[in-house]
């Protein structure tokens, strides 16, 4: 969500939730923290997000400043995306939740390993 949009209250885990709180944005923010940059990587995730859905989703984590793309390295023409420090800061955040998956929903796995630390 852009940073311009009007806040629906000023409570922090609402506004949060706005930014992140969908079902996709924090995998993607999982997957870039994982190594994927570019478009196609991000899309071949387990979970099948639709491609209108990622670009919307990272059009938005752009706007607000949680990623940021650059010339993607085997193709200088197209471009690729990473998180920015901010991003990153999400870290805590997707372990947590990570953690709470593990501990509390039987039949899950701890299959990749984000780096948030850049």
């Amino acid at each position: 969500m852009p940073a311009a949009t009007k806040k629906r209250s000023p409570c922090p885990v609402a506004c949060a939730l706005d930014l992140i709180g969908d079902k996709w944005t924090l995998l993607i923010v999982r997957d870039l923290a994982c190594g994927k940059s570019q478009f196609k990587d991000l899309t071949a995730s387990p979970e099948k997000i639709a491609t209108n859905i990622l670009s919307d989703r990272l059009r938005r984590l752009t706007a607000a400043g949680l990623v940021e793309t650059f010339p993607a390295p085997d193709a200088p023409t197209r471009s690729a995306y990473r998180l920015t420090d901010r991003g990153r800061s999400l870290g805590p955040i997707v372990a947590a939740i990570a953690g709470w998956g593990l501990e509390h929903i039987k039949g899950t796995q701890l299959r990749l390993r984000p780096n948030f630390t850049g």
